[in-house]
């Protein structure tokens, strides 16, 4: 019998983590996860099984749902937050690392995000993606399956052109048809659009006046069952990452187009 199954197994405690309500959804976490003490769930979150979240990570669901699969790891002062028109979804065995940052994206399984990369709103990473330490793909961009942005780079377009941090001006050429003010913030063209981006960011985050921190006595009704097996669950991203692009539904991965890299052009 393997050691999760048995009988005696102690229960996870979450002692100190900080479990928040936000727009009436409270976070469910599997009874095999770990949340440490002084990480913040917050909203409509859902935590796999043998999944851990580390010392001050933070994973909130500010419009948009997350849901974070099996085997996952968001490790110390990593965000992890889903907004409005934007889940967050990860598969299983995704690696996320100290102080990275995603927003509003789809990682499939086997994916490993190092430390201070970003992941920006609506990207989607193929099985198997390496975003390196300090990387950024930028908002709407599909790094096809098995890619890897090496360190310090810029990814951006569909699909990903990968460019040096020091070729500023083909990072600003990729940057402006992704719309990354329209994507995160919904403005156009604009006379002012850091004033703009400022009010409706602030206006999207105002219901966070209504959360209520859950009680510790209150943390055991947050644990969702662990229904898959640890077979199942070692092998889900096999399964569910090879099902063929559903047109109704944007997030589920799409072919893997030929990546290109600007400093092979």
């Amino acid at each position: 019998m393997a050691t999760d199954e048995s009988p005696n197994r102690p229960r996870v405690e979450r002692h100190g983590a900080m479990f928040i309500q936000h727009r009436r959804h409270s976070p469910r976490v599997a009874e095999t996860a770990y949340v440490a003490p002084t990480a913040v769930v917050c909203g409509d979150v859902v935590i796999g099984p043998h999944s851990r979240v580390l010392f001050g990570a933070v994973v909130t669901a500010e419009g948009g749902p997350v849901e974070i699969g099996a085997n996952c790891v968001i490790m110390e002062n990593a965000v992890v937050r889903g907004v409005p028109g934007h889940r967050v979804r990860l598969g299983d065995h995704v690696l996320v690392g100290p102080h990275a940052h995603l927003t509003g994206c789809v990682v499939e399984g086997g994916t490993r995000i190092a430390t201070g990369a970003v992941v920006f709103t609506g990207a989607l990473l193929g099985v198997g993606a390496e975003v390196d330490f300090h990387a950024v793909v930028h908002v709407n961009t599909v790094l096809p399956d098995g890619t890897s942005v090496p360190m310090g780079w810029f990814a951006g377009g569909d699909p990903a052109e990968l460019v040096p941090p020091g070729d500023h001006d083909r990072i600003r050429a990729l940057m402006g048809p992704l719309d990354y003010p329209g994507t995160v913030f919904g403005i156009g063209d604009t006379a002012t659009p850091f004033p703009d981006m400022a009010r409706r960011y602030a206006r999207g985050l105002a219901l966070h006046r209504y959360d209520r921190i859950l009680p510790t006595e209150q943390h055991p009704e947050l644990l969702a069952v662990d229904t898959r097996s640890e077979a199942t669950a070692s092998t889900a991203a096999a399964t569910t990452t090879t099902e063929p692009a559903d047109p109704a539904d944007p997030t589920r991965r799409r072919p893997a187009p030929e990546v290109v890299r600007s400093d092979r052009l």
